[in-house]
């Protein structure tokens, strides 16, 4: 690819790809409070001035759930001014519409709409949120949610320009718990055309955690299908936006990043871009372009024990070096943004600072928020300039991604008997020891979940705790222990000697009909919850919290990061979902030493195979940051034995109702060949 003219031909699709806008956030502050609208600005302007096909963005439009009046009425403005026009749409959409937006009120794409006159289409994968509000203004196209939360099929829009088939394929975020659940029982399928599977060019979009925040609270790679192409990954802010292959699945994925700092953390550092993705036949070529109205952001890290020679604890008067010194950081990062805007009239003025200080050692901090006052006119967060912390306790490493078979994980099918506990045990055989049970068995707790998910047992968890304390006290009392040590010695003993025995299976029992007892007594049943009207995920938010377990999947599962649940108009008599009303107590031990517990518990009332892929393909990434430099990037040629097996795929009926948009579920799989000449 000689240059960029000899591929905006007619076969061409030219997409501009952006994820996490953000707009809104922190919209009140005085100095920051227009940054997500400038950059949106900059966005939408560099799509009209690259006459792009669409804008596909990955997700996080606005910052919350619900955006307020003034950042609804800034968005729609901007989307107006620059996607209206006459400017005609050189591609059509081949895929049944009706399937693909089923959700919204007017299934079809905006700019098919004779009463609209688009002229750049804008495409958005995400769950319910406030951009239904802008899908049924015609502003935007919104794909890729769920109506379910027990299976999910990613029916795809399937797009032609001249001879170029490009197939999107999108999934709302959902709690990344629950997806990875579902990924492992294969409760997740990808439909593809019938016809000429080979021919397609085919684009994922995905909000989801790609990095791994905990046991299941991220997804793979290796998850996704590998008869993708691309992926487009959202929701992590670090802006990755040159493709990386996948050499196990065999496809690229580029993570855009976030187009403002939402967080003052080493990955918000990186320069923002969003990507001008063009697709020609099986070919692409990504190009980044660097966004220029984003604030800049500056972090160091300062360890106030590698310098002893400009300080230690016992000098007199150190917390004043100290202090001098910290300032003195400062005033270099802020002198290096002063030249780093020059020449960039669109860059903020004033930058992000922070300076990240290692105070451990037997230092003292001083007082962040008068030194931070120092700069109130030179920076744009004046309140946070400095934040203190000690040196890191780092914990022993877990079970790494690298050492799990996905393959073999995903090899399991939902009727080969993978349920929740065959997760809970796997869960805590990759886990860290300090989160290992010490009371309870895996499978004993897998059951008691399993209860609670399947059979929305609300008490089942509570009371095989309940009950497994009361046992092993009456156990301690026989034995008669009396130290701590003796008591945590006799405790694992006492654990291991039930485990994979009648004796368990007999507890786990006991405390399930302890838990039936109660919901018949307190008249409760579990409910089922119609969802057609009523899905449970919505706009994902950057809290790092874990969402609770999800039950039973039928509109009940627990909000993760900022997601909402919708609500069914019952009133006050509407039960409260499980995980929330009772998560003070799970834990019948919590807040007492070991010797507590296990005293006398108070009373309480009773209440009762892979085909080989044989198509070429290339990727060429130009980097505006570097004069338009183009290259290709080599990809190497895989043996057929050292590709992954892919999983089964599981039929569909659904697929007989799709009308002119001819799919099914075959696989096959991709190789990108290294001795293709350029076009």
């Amino acid at each position: 690819m000689t240059s960029e003219n000899t591929l905006d031909d007619e076969d061409t699709f030219k997409i501009l790809i952006a994820t996490d806008i953000h707009l809104g956030y922190l919209e009140k502050d005085a100095v920051r409070g227009n940054d997500t609208f400038n950059t949106f600005d900059e966005i939408l302007k560099c799509a009209k001035q690259n006459q792009v096909d669409f804008i596909l963005l990955g997700g996080d439009l606005f910052h919350e759930n619900k955006p307020s009046r003034r950042c609804l009425h800034s968005c729609i403005s901007l989307l107006r001014k620059y996607c209206m026009g006459d400017t005609p749409i050189l591609f059509d959409v081949l895929s049944d519409q009706a399937v693909n937006f089923s959700n919204s009120k007017f299934p079809w794409v905006n700019y098919q709409d004779e009463n609209l006159n688009i002229s750049i289409p804008v495409s958005f994968a995400d769950g319910l949120c406030a951009l239904d509000l802008l899908s049924s203004a015609g502003l935007v196209n919104h794909f890729g949610r769920s109506q379910s939360v027990e299976r999910i099929e990613i029916s795809p829009v399937l797009l032609q320009k001249g001879s170029t088939k490009l197939a999107l394929y999108g999934i709302g975020s959902i709690p990344d718990e629950r997806l990875y659940r579902m990924f492992v029982n294969n409760q997740v399928t990808m439909l593809r055309p019938k016809e000429d599977q080979d021919q397609w060019f085919n684009v994922f979009t995905i909000h989801q955690n790609r990095s791994k925040h905990g046991a299941t609270n991220y997804i793979p790679e290796q998850f996704l299908d590998d008869f993708l192409d691309l992926v487009v990954w959202g929701h992590e802010h670090e802006c990755l936006i040159n493709p990386s292959r996948n050499e196990q699945r065999l496809f690229y994925v580029t993570q855009p990043g976030s187009s403002v700092a939402t967080s003052l953390s080493p990955g918000e550092a990186v320069k923002k871009h969003i990507g001008l993705l063009r697709v020609k036949g099986r070919k692409m070529n990504l190009q980044k372009i660097p966004l220029h109205t984003v604030r800049q952001f500056f972090i160091q890290d300062l360890v106030l024990s590698e310098h002893p020679d400009l300080f230690n604890p016992d000098m007199p008067k150190v917390n004043q070096r100290v202090e001098a010194f910290c300032q003195e950081k400062v005033e270099a990062m802020i002198e290096e943004a002063e030249r780093d805007r020059l020449g960039n009239p669109l860059t903020p003025e004033k930058p992000l600072i922070r300076l990240r200080v290692d105070y451990s050692g037997g230092f003292e901090a001083f007082n962040a928020t008068r030194f931070s006052q120092k700069f109130v006119e030179q920076v744009a967060n004046p309140k946070d300039v400095v934040h203190f912390i000690r040196q890191k306790e780092y914990k022993a490493k877990v079970k790494g991604e690298e050492d799990v078979d996905f393959g073999q994980l995903l090899s399991h099918s939902s009727t080969e008997g993978l349920r929740v506990e065959d997760l809970v045990k796997e869960y805590f055989q990759t886990a860290e020891k300090t989160v290992q049970l010490s009371l309870l068995t895996e499978q004993g707790m897998g059951k008691a979940v399993q209860e609670y998910v399947d059979k929305e047992e609300k008490d089942a968890i509570e009371e095989l705790i309940r009950y497994q304390l009361e046992k092993t006290q009456r156990h301690l009392q026989q034995r008669g222990v009396l130290t701590e040590e003796e008591i945590d010695q006799e405790i694992r003993r006492f654990r291991e000697s039930k485990k994979n025995t009648a004796e368990e299976d007999e507890e786990v029992q006991v405390a399930l009909n302890r838990a039936k007892a109660h919901r018949i007594e307190r008249g409760d049943a579990p409910e089922d919850l119609d969802l057609s009207d009523e899905p449970d995920v919505s706009m994902d938010s950057d809290e790092d919290s874990a969402p609770p377990p999800p039950t039973r999947g039928r509109g009940r599962g627990g909000r993760g990061r900022g997601q909402t649940t919708a609500r069914r108009g019952r009133g006050a008599a509407e039960p409260k979902p499980a995980g929330q009303a009772r998560s003070q107590k799970v834990n019948p031990t919590q807040g007492r030493s070991i010797m507590d517990a296990f005293q006398a518990p108070p009373k309480r009332p009773s209440r009762g195979a892979v085909a080989a892929k044989s198509y070429t393909d290339e990727i060429t990434i130009d980097d505006d940051d570097s004069d338009d430099v183009s290259f290709v990037k080599p990809a190497s040629r895989l043996t057929p034995a050292s590709r992954p097996t892919q999983r089964a795929s599981s039929s569909s009926s659904s697929s007989s109702r799709r009308g002119s948009q001819s799919q099914s579920q075959s696989y096959r799989g991709v190789t990108f060949d290294d001795d293709d000449d350029e076009v």
